[in-house]
C-alpha cells in the first residue's frame, strides 16, 4: 500500500476520535479508547474468515471436556489468537437499548484469547465502556470503525486494497506518535525516532554482519517502549543476512515498566503478524 493510501486510512482513524469523542473526552484521553480499538478493528478483521470454524471447534472442543484449549483454537483460526464469542464487530451495530450493546460488546471483548485478553487489560479499555455507553457514543465508534470507506482488512473488499501487516503496523505507530506529541510527552520518552532506531540497529549489526551465519537468533530489549527497536533490529538482521546468502529465523523478546506502553508494543507485534 503507498504513502498516500496509508495517510488516508490514518487520518479517518485520526479524526473519529473528534467526530465521537469530543464533549465525551478530554483531548488527551482520546488515545486511551482510539488505539485499544484500532487494534480490536484489525483483529477483528483478520479473524472473520475462520470466525465460524474457531465457535464449531470451540463447541467440539466443550463436548469433549477438554480443558486447555488454546492450541486448538489458535489451529481454527490460522492465528495467534482468536475470539471464540457469538460476535463480530459488524454484529454490533444494531442493538434495541445501549445496555444490550455495552452487554453484547463486554461478550465480545470476553472472548478474546489470553494474549489479546493481555492487551484489553493493560490498555484497561474495559473501564472506558461504561463511559462510552453512558454517553450513547460506543455503537457510534463501533460504526465508525466499520466504515465502508475504509479497509483495515488484509483482505481486498470491494475497490478498497488489501492492508498487509506491515502496512497496519505503519498506520498503528503513526497514531502512537500523533497521540504523544498530541500530549506534549517528553521527546523519547516513550517514542524514539525510527531514523535514530535504525541507527542504533546498524551500529549493532553492520560490526558483525561478515560473523552472521544461517542459524536462530534471540533479540532482547530490556526496556522496549512500544518495540520499535526490536523489529527494526530484526529487519536490519535479516536484511544482512540475505545480503551474504544466509538464511536467519529471529526471535524477539523484550520488557517494559509502563503498562500502556507494554500494551501497544504487544497489540504491534500482534498486528505485523
Amino acid at each position: 500500500m503507498d504513502q498516500a493510501q496509508l495517510n488516508t486510512l490514518t487520518n479517518f482513524i485520526w479524526n473519529i476520535a473528534d467526530d465521537v469523542l469530543r464533549d465525551v473526552y478530554v483531548r488527551g484521553k482520546y488515545r486511551d479508547v482510539v488505539l485499544p480499538m484500532t487494534v480490536l478493528r484489525r483483529l477483528d478483521a483478520v479473524l472473520e474468515p475462520t470466525k465460524q470454524a474457531v465457535l464449531d471447534m470451540k463447541a467440539a472442543l466443550d463436548r469433549e471436556k477438554v480443558a486447555n484449549q488454546d492450541d486448538a483454537l489458535r489451529a481454527a483460526s490460522g492465528q495467534a489468537f482468536y475470539n471464540t464469542s457469538p460476535f463480530l464487530l459488524r454484529d454490533l451495530k444494531s442493538r434495541a437499548t445501549q445496555q444490550k450493546l455495552k452487554d453484547d460488546f463486554e461478550a465480545y471483548l470476553d472472548g478474546f484469547s489470553p494474549n489479546v485478553q493481555d492487551i484489553l487489560n493493560n490498555f484497561e479499555f474495559r473501564n472506558q465502556i461504561p463511559r462510552l455507553s453512558k454517553a450513547d457514543a460506543l455503537g457510534l465508534l463501533i460504526e465508525k470503525f466499520l466504515d465502508k470507506d475504509i479497509n483495515l482488512s488484509p483482505n481486498p473488499v470491494g475497490d478498497l486494497p488489501a492492508l498487509d501487516n506491515h502496512s497496519m503496523g505503519t498506520i498503528f505507530e503513526e497514531l502512537v506518535r500523533r497521540f504523544n506529541e498530541e500530549n506534549n510527552e517528553e521527546a523519547g520518552e516513550h517514542w524514539t525516532p525510527r531514523d535514530a532506531v535504525r541507527l542504533m540497529a546498524n551500529l549493532i549489526f553492520l560490526p558483525v554482519a561478515d560473523h552472521v551465519q544461517s542459524a536462530t537468533y534471540l533479540v532482547y530489549d530490556g526496556a522496549c517502549g512500544t518495540g520499535g527497536m526490536l523489529t527494526v533490529a530484526e529487519e536490519t538482521l535479516q536484511q544482512l543476512a540475505a545480503a551474504q546468502g544466509k538464511q536467519v529465523s529471529v526471535h524477539l523478546y523484550g520488557q517494559e515498566i509502563n503498562s500502556e506502553t507494554y500494551a501497544i508494543c504487544k497489540s504491534d507485534l500482534l498486528l505485523k503478524g
